[in-house]
Formats: structure tokens, C-alpha cells, sequence
């Protein structure tokens, strides 16, 4: 028994010493050429804004270009599957967004792609919410109004989203049940033709991005009812988040971020986390993704980023399921 005891010890001691050996892949000469970055958005885009930023630093970091390849189409689906598919050498990565990988596993009855099985997170670069807005013209001063008005005539309320399935639509049948009133959702092939027609006053209401909102707001085009991140906006200090006006544990928000194909080397991860997480600190990059872009940045480790993901599939299950939201 302590002859088979020390073998243990050995073995473990063994591989204590491998693990310790093991080469970094800064030190295994990663990356030896370009890297693939798919971006499954079009370009010009948020997304699209987010990863060639992050891509061109990578690439000035790591002394290799890092190309950006747009694979668009089907709720983010072509590309997010190209992303699976590659191989797992740490030469093909891509940008991991919120509503590829917690909204459409429960939006779609069937995905080619599996978001936690099917890759390695790396890092989520990105936080941001959206604002309840209103045309001031709208007879609501606040939430509580905006409930009354609801519950007083159930379908008048009209909301505006991206589509069946985003986020600004969940967000929407989110507030529905919360405040057990019957809300009416007209979708778009886009967020900037809802928002349009809440300016027109053909909409009552939708939750919008901060980029495209706060200018608005600032002109007294808008009016803000509420914030739906899980605290309140750096740049919109003043507007309480909907669990604070006490719709408790309400959240909706995004993000985006990077993963690479399951099976990529923990070496490679760690590098582009670490290269990733320095770039978000930059001056530029804070500039142009968040005071511009209007995002919170944040940096976080790939085990942090992979609780986040299992987390968020699990919360917006429950909505999408209780919603009865499917793709059209």
C-alpha cells in the first residue's frame, strides 16, 4: 500500500513538473502567421466596429496581421458556425456576441453549434444596456404611467426592435410580464427603422442602444423611463434601472466579446486574453468603443467570460420560454 502510495505521489509529481514546463505560446513562437478574425455581422456595424479594433491591436501586439472576415446572415448563425468549425490552432478566431450565443440557442429549435461546447471563450470585451424610451409627445411622465396607461387600454402600447429575438425585443416581453400587461411588438430588420418610427410617434416606445439614444435625449427628442443593465449607466447617470423602480432582478443587456474554436490550446487562449485585456485600457480603444460606442469595457478572465455565458442562457431561457418566443 505505501509502495503503491509513493507511485501516486510520483505521477503527480510528474505531472506537476510538465505543467510547469509546459512552453507558453508566446514562447511555442504563437502566432507564426496571420490569424483569422470572422466577424458574423455585417460590416459597419457595432460588432463590426468591435472587432476590427480589437483585431488591428492584436495584430500590433502579437506582430502578426489578424484579418477580419465578415461572414453575415441568419441571426449571426453562418458565421458563429464557421467559428465552430475551425480548426482549434489558435489561427481562427472570432467575435462572440451576446445574441449568437445566449439568445439564439433558445430563439432557434435547432443551431448547428453548441456555445458551450463548441468553443473556448476567451474574453468578453463589452457591456452595454438599453434605455426605455418614449416620444415626449406620449402621455407618460415615468414608469409608473407608462404601467397605468397599459394596464388602462392592454395592446395600445406599441414597441419597437431589431427583430423577433433580439435583445430589444426580449426586453420588451420582459417588462410584459413583469408588469402583467399586454404590450404590442412590431419587429424591424433593425433598431435604427423602430427608432425612426418612434420619433415619427407611429411607436410608443422601445429600449434602445445608448449610442444612438443619448444624442436624442440630450435634444429633447426623446424621454428616458429606465435602464435595463444591472446598474446604472456612466453615461446616463440620472436614469434609474428598472430593478430599481421596482421591477426586481430585471436585466437585458449585451455584450461582445472573442472565443476561438473548442480545443484551442490554453497557451493560445491565455495570450489573446491577455493581449485583449491590455488593449481595452488603451486610450484609442476606451474612445472609440466606449465614449463613442457607447459600451462599458470590461476585460474579463475566459473562465469569468464561460460562467457569464452559461449564466445568461440559463436567464434568458426562462424569458424566451415564458414569452413563447420563436424565429420567425
Amino acid at each position: 500500500m505505501k509502495r503503491y502510495a509513493l507511485i501516486i505521489i510520483l505521477i503527480a509529481a510528474a505531472g506537476s513538473a510538465c505543467a510547469q514546463n509546459r512552453p507558453t505560446a508566446r514562447e511555442s513562437g504563437y502566432p507564426a502567421k496571420p490569424i483569422r478574425f470572422i466577424v458574423p455581422a455585417a460590416a459597419g456595424g457595432a460588432g463590426d466596429v468591435f472587432s476590427r479594433t480589437i483585431a488591428q491591436k492584436l495584430g500590433e501586439a502579437m506582430g502578426q496581421t489578424v484579418l477580419v472576415e465578415n461572414r453575415a446572415g441568419a441571426a449571426m448563425i453562418i458565421g458563429t458556425e464557421a467559428m465552430a468549425k475551425a480548426a482549434p490552432d489558435g489561427y481562427t478566431i472570432g467575435m462572440a456576441q451576446s445574441a449568437s450565443f445566449v439568445l439564439n440557442p433558445s430563439v432557434y429549435a435547432k443551431l448547428p453549434y453548441d456555445p458551450l461546447k463548441d468553443f473556448a471563450p476567451v474574453t468578453q470585451g463589452t457591456y452595454y444596456a438599453y434605455v426605455l424610451v418614449v416620444h415626449p409627445s406620449l402621455a407618460v411622465k415615468n414608469l409608473q404611467d407608462l404601467i397605468a396607461l397599459a394596464k388602462a387600454s392592454p395592446g395600445r402600447i406599441t414597441y419597437g426592435s431589431a427583430g423577433t429575438g433580439s435583445a430589444n425585443h426580449l426586453a420588451g416581453e420582459f417588462l410584459a410580464l413583469m408588469t402583467d400587461t399586454k404590450l404590442t411588438h412590431v419587429p424591424y430588420k433593425g433598431s435604427s427603422l423602430a427608432l425612426a418610427d418612434v420619433l415619427g410617434t407611429q411607436l410608443s416606445m422601445m429600449f434602445d442602444t445608448l449610442i444612438t439614444s443619448v444624442p436624442l435625449l440630450k435634444a429633447g427628442k426623446l424621454r428616458a423611463l429606465g435602464y435595463s443593465g444591472n446598474h446604472r449607466s456612466p453615461q446616463l447617470p440620472d436614469v434609474p434601472t428598472l430593478d430599481e423602480l421596482g421591477l426586481k432582478g430585471f436585466e437585458v443587456s449585451a455584450w461582445q466579446g472573442i472565443a476561438a474554436p473548442a480545443g484551442t490550446p490554453k497557451a493560445i487562449v491565455d495570450r489573446l486574453y491577455a493581449e485583449t485585456a491590455k488593449a481595452l485600457k488603451l486610450p484609442d480603444v476606451i474612445e472609440r468603443l466606449g465614449t463613442q460606442g457607447g459600451n462599458e469595457l470590461i476585460g474579463s478572465t475566459p473562465e469569468q467570460f464561460t460562467a457569464l455565458i452559461k449564466a445568461e442562457i440559463a436567464h434568458y431561457a426562462k424569458i424566451i420560454k415564458q414569452a413563447n418566443v420563436r424565429a420567425e
